[in-house]
Order: C-alpha cells, then sequence, then structure tokens
C-alpha cells in the first residue's frame, strides 16, 4: 500500500479534491489560534500547507515515504508522545485506515486540545461499491451516529459537527487510482445523479473535538 501511495503522490498534490473546498476552510478556521498541529495522512499536503499560512506550526505524517511527510508511519500507530500537538488534523484520510477505531485513539492521544476530522460520509451500499472498485485501497466511510461513537470511545468531546457538499472532476477522481473501462463505466453506473456536467459531489462530514 505505501507504494501504491507513493506512486500517486503527485496526483494528489495537484488534486481539485483534496487542496481546496469548504470542509478545508472549516478545519482551518476550527485549529486557528493553535501553536503546533499535526496533520495525520498529510496526502499532498493541503491541511499542512493552509494551516501554516495562519501561522501554526505543522508537523505531517503519512504511511507513503512519497508523500514527503515529516514522519513515515500509519494513523494507527503515531510515534509521538502524549498531548504533543495543540491540534491534530485528519482530512479525507480515515476511510482508508484498517483500524479507524485503533487511528482515531491515536489522535486522541497525541492531542493536548483538539482532534479535527473531515472525511466522506458513508452514503449508502452503492457509492461504497463505486468507492471500493475504484479504489480497492478504500476501507469505508462511516455515518455521523458510526463517527460519534468513535470520537466517544476515544475520550474526545465532540463540540461541533458540520456537514458540506463537496463537487470535483469526475474523471480525474477516476484517474488519480487509475480507474478505467468497464469498472469506470460502472462506478459512473453507481453514482447515478451524484455526477452531473463532469463533476461528482460527495457528502463530507466534519468533527471538532477536545480532548477531555
Amino acid at each position: 500500500m505505501t507504494d501504491l501511495w507513493s506512486e500517486r503522490a503527485k496526483l494528489y498534490v495537484e488534486s481539485d479534491a483534496h487542496r481546496s473546498g469548504e470542509d478545508l476552510e472549516i478545519l482551518v478556521g476550527w485549529a486557528r489560534g493553535a501553536c503546533t498541529a499535526l496533520d495525520v495522512a498529510t496526502g499532498g499536503g493541503h491541511v499542512a500547507r493552509r494551516l501554516r499560512e495562519v501561522g501554526i506550526e505543522v508537523a505531517t505524517c503519512d504511511p507513503a515515504p512519497g508523500m514527503k511527510p515529516d514522519v513515515v508511519c500509519r494513523a494507527e500507530d503515531l510515534p509521538f508522545a502524549d498531548g504533543s500537538f495543540d491540534v491534530v488534523a485528519c482530512r479525507t484520510a480515515a476511510h482508508h485506515f484498517d483500524d479507524v477505531r485503533t487511528a482515531v485513539g491515536e489522535m486522541a492521544r497525541v492531542s493536548g486540545d483538539l482532534v479535527l476530522i473531515v472525511d466522506t460520509l458513508n452514503m449508502g451500499a452503492a457509492a461504497e461499491e463505486a468507492e471500493s472498485l475504484r479504489d480497492p485501497s478504500h476501507v469505508q466511510n462511516y455515518t455521523e451516529d458510526e463517527w460519534r461513537v468513535l470520537v466517544g470511545q476515544s475520550g474526545l468531546a465532540i463540540d461541533d459537527v458540520r456537514f458540506t457538499k463537496h463537487t470535483f472532476d469526475f474523471d480525474a477522481w477516476l484517474r488519480r487510482t487509475g480507474c478505467e473501462g468497464a469498472t469506470a463505466a460502472r462506478v459512473r453506473e453507481l453514482w447515478g445523479e451524484r455526477v452531473e456536467h463532469g463533476r461528482l459531489t460527495l457528502d463530507k462530514i466534519a468533527i471538532r473535538a477536545s480532548v477531555r
């Protein structure tokens, strides 16, 4: 998986689905005023870039060396001391984690104040099939209720939950994972009306949680 994601690195840096969005700005707004932050599963580095732009000192981690993180590690095994960062953020990555419960617990452990999580919401069986066909590294998107349980079990207190619509180029989204031919056609069929004028719209959730 690490080699796969390293191969995709440039595409994620350039991705219109990742480099901007209302969900990213919500996350940055919540983090504003912090001194230090950890960007978990940094990918193309868009969260780290925006947090640095508002004056926060950011460390990045990712399991893929090709993403050029400060630390190469899985979200389930963060090599940092308890309470190392004011803010721990993770955007549009948790649906790839093998053990999301452990990952959220690790984010809670290394945060001294806030954990900020943004991800795609579970939009039903057809959407999950489309996600897995397009990218076999997809594990699962979660519902709001599932997220509330995951965050609560980690010992965090949820302060705010926001919902956004995220729209981006559908063909570019397919190309990032090499999805083509009959598989791409099936993915398009499964998304149905969510693909319009060449753009796919997904539902996203943003969660602001505090260390108790």
